[in-house]
C-alpha cells in the first residue's frame, strides 16, 4: 500500500508531462507578438485600432519597403522597382493593394507600402518580402521596415524560447545541483519534477490561450518558462533538505517522506501563495500583456508547488537513500548546539551574527541604501520599437534609410478618426501643427486607398494621386466618421513623434471638444502604453506590498516581523534597481527601459525575495518555540543556510538565462532579478535579517503569544525543550 500511492502519483505526472511536452512545438499557434497584444484597454489608440478595419476593409499591418541606389535612381532602376508590387501581391498573406513605388524628393530612393494580414504569419510574409528585395540587381539595395518589419524582427528574437532558453536554463540548474548534491541521480529527479511542472503548466496555458481566455506572447512565454523552472527547483531544494535531514535522524524512507512533507508544506505553500498573490495583482493593469502574465505565471507556480509536494516526494519515496548516492545520508547524533559546535560557513556566520548583530545590520542597511541612489539614473520612460531587438535588425536599418530620404513618419502614420462634419476643422489643426508633414483621408475610389486633403478658403479639397484629370475621390465614411492619416516629420517611434501626437490630441480637443477626435497609430500606441505602464506601477506596487504583508502576518502570527521583512526586501529591491541602472547606462549602453521593467522587477524580486525570508523565518519560529528567539534565529540560520543559498543560485541562474533572448525587455529583467536574488541570498537573508532579528530579540514576534510568553535566553538542548502542550499554546 505504501508503494502504491507514490507509483500512482508518478504515473499521473508522467502522463500529464508527456502530453504537455508535445505542446512546446505548438506555442506559436496560440501566441502573438504583434502590437495588439500590448495595447492598453481603455486608451484612444486602442479604440482607433479596433475601428481601422472599418476604413481599410480588413485588419492589416503595413510593411514599408525602401529601395535606394548609389545616387539618384536612373530610369532603368525606377522601372525595375515598378515590378516589385506585382511580386509582392503574389505572396500569401499580403492583403489589399500594394502601393506603386513612391519616389523621394531627392530622387535617390523609392518606398512601397505593403498591407499584411494582421491575423496571418507576419514573420513569414516579411521574410518572403525580404527574399524578393534581396534579389534586386547590383546597384540597388532594399530593406523591409515599418510596423510589420519590426513585428517580424521581434518575433524572430523570441524564436529561441522553446529551445535555447530552456536548454541554457536547465543546463545551468543541472550544474548547480551537481555541485550542491555531488550526486548524479538527485539532480535528475529534481529537474524532472521542475520540467514536468512546466509541461503540465504549458498544457493548461495553451488551452486557455486557444480559448481566448488569456493572451500569450513571447514575453509572457519566456517569463513563464523561467519562473516555473526556478520556483519548482527552489521548492524541490527545500523538500530535499527536509528529506535528507529526516534520513540523517535515522528515519526510514516512508517516515522520512512524511516528516519532510510536514516540514516543507507550510513554507512551500506560503512561498507559492505569496508569489501568486503578487502576480495576480497584475490583473489590475490596463495592459493586456500584464494582465495575461498574472494568471499565466500563477498557473505555473501552482504546478511548481504541486510537483514539489507530490511528484518529487513520490520519486524520493521510491528511491530513498539511493537518490543521494554516492554521498548517502547516514544517521548522525544530534549536536548539543549546532551553532556553537557546528563547523562550516553557516555556523560561523551564526556566531558572527551573535557577536556583532547591530553593526552587521546597520552596515548592510547603509550599503543597500547607498546602492539605491542609482535608481535616480534609471531611464524607464519607454524606448522606441527600433531598440526593442538587441543585435541586428533589418527593420531598424531600413527605418534609418527611410528617414534619410522621406519624412520620418512615412509608412507609420498617425490615424485620426473625426466626425465627417469636422473634416475642415480637424484638417486645419493637423496641417498647421508642428511635426506634421502631410494629411490624407481614407478614400474608397483612390488607387492608393487615400487622398490628400487640404482646406482652401474654408472649403475641403480632396486630391488623389494619379495622372492629370483623375477625378477627385470621396472620403470613406463609417458610422458618420472619417479616417485622416497624418504623416509625421519624425520617425514614428521617436520621442519627438510622441510629443507631436500628444500636442495634436490637445489641439484637437481644444478645437473640436474633448473626445471628439481619436488619435491612434504606432506612435499613439507607444505613448498610451508608456503612460499606462507608469500608471500601473504606481497603483500595483503598493498593493503588492499590502497583500504580501498580510500573508506574512498570517504566516508568522506577528506584526513587527512581517513589517521588517518587507522593509528589507524593499531596500534590497532599491539596491538591485540602482546597480542595474548604472550597469544599463554605463556598461551595456542600453537606450533606456520600458516603464514596465521596474514593475516586473518589483513583483518578481519582492514575491520571490520574500520566499527566502519565509524559508528562514518559518524555521526560526519553529526553533524559537524550543530554544528561545535569539537562539532560534541562529539555529534557523544554520539549518536553512545551505538550502536557501542553493535556491538563490538556482533562481538567479534561471532568470539570467533570459539574457540569451535578444530582446531588450527580457535582458533587463534577467539582470535585475538575477542580481536582486543574489543580493537577497547573500546579504539580506544571510546577514541583514538574522542580525536585525537577533538585535531586536523576542520583540520581533510582537504581538503574538511567542513574544509574551516565549523564552528568550539560550538554552541547552535538554533544558530548552518546551513540552508539547506549551508549544501548542505558543503556536496559537
Amino acid at each position: 500500500m505504501r508503494i502504491g500511492i507514490p507509483v500512482v502519483l508518478i504515473l499521473v505526472w508522467l502522463i500529464g508531462g508527456s502530453v504537455g511536452g508535445m505542446y512546446f512545438g505548438k506555442v506559436e499557434e496560440v501566441s502573438t507578438n504583434d502590437q495588439s497584444s500590448f495595447l492598453p484597454e481603455s486608451a484612444d489608440a486602442t479604440q482607433v485600432q479596433e475601428r481601422l478595419p472599418d476604413f481599410a476593409g480588413s485588419e492589416s499591418i503595413p510593411a514599408v519597403v525602401v529601395v535606394t541606389g548609389d545616387g539618384e535612381l536612373t530610369p532603368d532602376q525606377l522601372t525595375i522597382t515598378t515590378d516589385l508590387p506585382i511580386a509582392f501581391a503574389e505572396i500569401e498573406g499580403v492583403s489589399g493593394d500594394v502601393s506603386p513605388p513612391i519616389p523621394s524628393e531627392d530622387g535617390e530612393a523609392v518606398q512601397l507600402f505593403v498591407p499584411i494580414d494582421a491575423d496571418g504569419e507576419i514573420r513569414d510574409v516579411v521574410a518572403e518580402l525580404r527574399s524578393i528585395v534581396a534579389e534586386l540587381p547590383d546597384g540597388l539595395e532594399g530593406w523591409v521596415t515599418g510596423p510589420a518589419g519590426f513585428t517580424a524582427d521581434l518575433s524572430e528574437g523570441f524564436l529561441g524560447i522553446d529551445g535555447l532558453l530552456l536548454l541554457v536554463a536547465l543546463g545551468a540548474v543541472f550544474v548547480i545541483l551537481i555541485i550542491v548534491y555531488r550526486s548524479p541521480l538527485l539532480p535528475i529527479l529534481v529537474l524532472a519534477s521542475s520540467l514536468f511542472a512546466l509541461c503540465v503548466a504549458l498544457l493548461t496555458v495553451w488551452w486557455l490561450a486557444y480559448a481566448g481566455i488569456v493572451v500569450l506572447n513571447g514575453q509572457v512565454q519566456g517569463i513563464l518558462f523561467i519562473l516555473v523552472i526556478g520556483a519548482a527547483t527552489d521548492y524541490a531544494l527545500l523538500y530535499v533538505a527536509r528529506f535528507r535531514e529526516a534520513l540523517s535522524h535515522g528515519e526510514a524512507r516512508w517516515r522520512a517522506t512524511l516528516s519532510a512533507a510536514r516540514g516543507s508544506f507550510e513554507p512551500i505553500l506560503a512561498s507559492g501563495g505569496t508569489v501568486i498573490a503578487g502576480l495576480l495583482c497584475l490583473l489590475l493593469s490596463d495592459l493586456a500583456t500584464n494582465r495575461a502574465l498574472g494568471p499565466i505565471a500563477s498557473i505555473g507556480i501552482v504546478f511548481a508547488m504541486l510537483a514539489a509536494l507530490t511528484f518529487l516526494p513520490a520519486l524520493l519515496a521510491v528511491f530513498g537513500r539511493v537518490a543521494f548516492w554516492p554521498f548517502v545520508p547516514k544517521r548522525q547524533a544530534a549536536a548539543s548546539d549546532p551553532v556553537r559546535d557546528g563547523r562550516g560557513v553557516w555556523p560561523a556566520t551564526a556566531r558572527l551574527v551573535a557577536r556583532r548583530a547591530r553593526p552587521i545590520w546597520i552596515i548592510c542597511t547603509v550599503v543597500l541604501l547607498g546602492a539605491s541612489v542609482g535608481m535616480l539614473q534609471l531611464k524607464a520612460d519607454g524606448v522606441s520599437s527600433s531598440d526593442l531587438v538587441l543585435g541586428a535588425s533589418q527593420a531598424r536599418d531600413g527605418q534609418a534609410v527611410l528617414a534619410e530620404h522621406f519624412p520620418g513618419g512615412s509608412g507609420s502614420p498617425a490615424y485620426v478618426i473625426v466626425p465627417e462634419g469636422e473634416i475642415a476643422a480637424a484638417t486645419t489643426v493637423l496641417a498647421d501643427a508642428d511635426g506634421v508633414d502631410g494629411v490624407a483621408v481614407a478614400a474608397e475610389d483612390s488607387p492608393t486607398g487615400q487622398a490628400s486633403v487640404s482646406v482652401v478658403d474654408g472649403d475641403v479639397v480632396f486630391e488623389a494621386a494619379g495622372p492629370p484629370g483623375t477625378p477627385a475621390p470621396e472620403p470613406m465614411v463609417s458610422e458618420g466618421d472619417v479616417l485622416l492619416q497624418v504623416t509625421l516629420a519624425d520617425p514614428a517611434d521617436s520621442a519627438a513623434a510622441e510629443e507631436t501626437v500628444a500636442q495634436l490630441r490637445a489641439d484637437l480637443d481644444a478645437e473640436l471638444g474633448s473626445g471628439t477626435a481619436l488619435v491612434g497609430g504606432v506612435t499613439a500606441v507607444a505613448l498610451d502604453t508608456n503612460a499606462t505602464s507608469i500608471r500601473d506601477r504606481t497603483l500595483i506596487i503598493p498593493i503588492v506590498l499590502i497583500v504580501i504583508l498580510a500573508i506574512l502576518m498570517l504566516l508568522l502570527r506577528s506584526v513587527l516581523a512581517p513589517v521588517l521583512l518587507i522593509a528589507t526586501v524593499i531596500v534590497s529591491f532599491g539596491a538591485a534597481l540602482g546597480i542595474s541602472a548604472l550597469v544599463f547606462n554605463h556598461l551595456f549602453g542600453f537606450p533606456g527601459a520600458d516603464p514596465a521593467v521596474p514593475l516586473y522587477g518589483f513583483v518578481f524580486l519582492v514575491a520571490l525575495g520574500i520566499d527566502y525570508n519565509i524559508f528562514l523565518m518559518t524555521r526560526v519560529r519553529e526553533e524559537s518555540l524550543r530554544h528561545g528567539t535569539r537562539q532560534g534565529i541562529l539555529r534557523g540560520l544554520v539549518a536553512t543556510g545551505g538550502v536557501i543559498t542553493s535556491a538563490g543560485l538556482v533562481l538567479a541562474a534561471t532568470f539570467a538565462a533570459l539574457g540569451v533572448i535578444p530582446i531588450l525587455f527580457l535582458a533587463q529583467i534577467a539582470f535585475i532579478v538575477a542580481f536582486g536574488v543574489l543580493l537577497d541570498t547573500f546579504v539580506v537573508r544571510s546577514l541583514l535579517v538574522p542580525a536585525l532579528s537577533h538585535d531586536i530579540g523576542r520583540a520581533i514576534w510582537w504581538p503574538s503569544r511567542l513574544w509574551r510568553a516565549g523564552p528568550d535566553a539560550p538554552h541547552t538542548a535538554a533544558a530548552g525543550q518546551t513540552d508539547a502542550a506549551t508549544r501548542r499554546t505558543l503556536e496559537t
